[in-house]
């Protein structure tokens, strides 16, 4: 049997990622494996005992080594918590084969432990940090698909099940990988295709877009093709809003990370300004 990974993390989030998790498992025949991860906590840098005296120096640190232990119990105690709930509405979704993971450690690295055995990594669009700032995502998201070796959805804050999907598709390794999974996914079977280019409609463009639709056709999807102009980042955020796309499929960080500074990154930007969940392939 395939698996899911769900990561949670508390924020308001969790529940869309759940509920994205069960839709992908019901319709895969799939598991869910539901993962928290516990980040490490830095060691205090500073001298908090000051000049005082040996002996309440020595009482001092004592008191707060038992208030780090405290500290790490009730994280614990969050932490499964967290995952119980999560349990709860991923079994409420229909699923009845789910477990649960609790993990300390750096989030990506253990998420990627996870994943052996695994078809996709669902994880939210923002952390608890950043749960009411649409201009930033959370900090381990980047880390988390760059370091995935399967596909990962980006669940939007709240869920609603898709009945199409739209594929940004270049021309790209990643963009005909995304549409190859397509193709063969029981996850998709009986949804809308939608696929966008953005780009001038010259003989090659055609040529890629025409074969990606004849794939998908011939697997009797009903597709819907386009070309677009413009800036990239634009038209498939523009197109992501109309409220006529329930899902975008694309690909994910095809540039390194030097040329991702300098001028920026369509994939960052689309999962920051898109309403919908985002499907990553990399």
């Amino acid at each position: 049997m395939s698996k899911i990974i769900a990561l949670v993390d508390g924020s308001a989030y969790s529940e869309s990622v759940c509920d994205y998790a069960a839709w992908v498992a019901k319709r895969k025949g799939s598991s869910v494996e539901i993962l928290h991860v516990l980040g490490r906590e830095e060691a205090a840098k500073s001298n908090l005992s000051g000049n005082i005296g040996l002996g309440a120096r020595t009482k001092l640190m004592e008191e707060l080594a038992d208030l780090d232990a405290q500290k790490a119990k009730l994280a614990q105690h969050r932490g499964r918590a967290i995952l119980e709930d999560a349990e709860a509405r991923v079994r409420a979704d229909g699923i009845e084969n789910v477990t649960t993971r609790l993990r300390h450690g750096d989030i990506a690295e253990e998420a990627l432990e996870a994943e052996k055995g695994a078809d996709l990594v669902v994880v939210g669009k923002r952390g608890e940090s950043a749960d009411f700032s649409k201009m930033h995502l959370g900090s381990n998201l980047e880390r988390v698909v760059r370091a995935s070796k399967i596909p990962v959805l980006v669940a939007s804050r709240a869920f609603h099940e898709p009945k199409n999907f739209l594929i940004a598709y270049d021309g790209g390794k990643s963009a005909i990988k995304a549409v190859a999974h397509v193709e063969k996914s029981d996850v998709f079977a009986g949804l809308t295709a939608k696929l966008l280019t953005v780009s001038e409609a010259n003989a090659q463009s055609k040529r890629a877009l025409e074969g990606a639709t004849a794939t998908l056709e011939a697997e009797g999807y009903t597709v819907e093709a386009e070309f677009a102009v413009g800036d990239a980042d634009d038209v498939i955020a523009e197109k992501s809003k109309s409220g006529d796309v329930d899902m975008l499929v694309m690909g994910a960080y095809g540039h390194s990370r030097i040329r991702n500074l300098i001028i920026g990154s369509t994939t960052t930007e689309m999962i920051r300004s898109c309403p919908v969940p985002v499907l990553l392939f990399r």
